[in-house]
């Protein structure tokens, strides 16, 4: 896996994103999940392209049922952003680069909308 995607369990989900400095992209995925296999390469080259600025983690739905159903995840990939502890935005289902793009470019410049 890349070196920029953090990899959260539900007992380090706390530290690893809820006190992250950074805006935290978090990917709710699980691994028999096709759509999920479709994001992973774009999300890997934008943790790349992203690095220091936004922070990428990835959980894994299936081993860790108890944080994904605190954030209502329904439907995988779910891919929320949080700020200061907070689920902001995201978007459900495999979105093409170009709408990930923005999501990520929307965090930086602070503009944040409710998911």
């Amino acid at each position: 896996m890349n070196k920029n995607i953090m990899v959260a369990s539900d007992a380090t989900f706390k530290k690893e994103v809820l006190d992250s400095s950074l805006p935290t992209i978090v990917d709710f995925w699980a691994p028999w999940c096709g759509p999920c296999r479709m994001v992973a390469p774009v999300l890997e080259e934008l943790a790349t392209e992203y690095a220091d600025r936004i922070k990428v983690v990835k959980l894994n739905t299936d081993d860790n049922p108890h944080t994904a159903s605190i954030y209502g995840i329904m439907s995988i990939p779910t891919l929320v952003i949080f700020r200061n502890g907070k689920p902001v935005d995201g978007v459900v289902g495999a979105a093409p680069k170009k709408t990930l793009k923005e999501l990520f470019e929307k965090q930086l410049v602070g503009t944040t909308v409710k998911a």
